[in-house]
């Protein structure tokens, strides 16, 4: 099984991610709809997204709608681990927490809910060092607010 998750760099939050059985295009492509879904009341014009040189990050029909979004591809150089850094960190503590953990799994189903499961704590609950020790909702809307406070100000 694969999956793919696209991370708020920001907040370090999950705002999309997706399970599946094959490694085709529609895999990432349906983790981006669900972030663009996600971040729909935001204007996403000029947003960069940094993606690795996978087979499905470069189909046409992700960087058609990368495009439509108004996001700036962006693709680190061949065997630069620094580009990837915060993805690989969070592929990996998902294969520490959840499928080495939780497993043997049985079916793309279990994995799913464990995989939703798990997204929810990351973004709901767990601490975050890179952003004050707070889990990524709330730091997004301690980010809103002051951005509220200060706008009427």
């Amino acid at each position: 099984m694969y999956v793919a998750f696209v991370i708020d760099v920001f907040s370090r939050s999950i705002v999309g991610w997706r399970v599946s059985n094959s490694l085709h295009a529609e895999l990432a492509l349906d983790a981006l709809e669900m972030a663009i879904w996600q971040r729909q009341r935001h204007d996403l014009t000029g947003l960069i997204h940094h993606y690795e040189r996978g087979v499905q990050y470069l189909a046409i029909r992700y960087t058609e709608r990368l495009a439509d979004a108004g996001a700036v591809r962006s693709v680190g150089s061949r065997g630069d681990p620094y580009d990837s850094a915060l993805a690989e960190a969070v592929n990996g503590l998902y294969k520490a927490e959840v499928i080495r953990k939780r497993g043997p799994w049985r079916s793309l189903e279990q994995v799913e809910m464990a995989t939703a499961e798990w997204v929810d704590w990351w973004n709901h609950r767990r601490l975050h060092s890179a952003i004050d020790d707070m889990p990524p909702a709330e730091y997004e809307a301690l980010y809103y607010q002051q951005r509220a406070a200060a706008a009427a100000a």
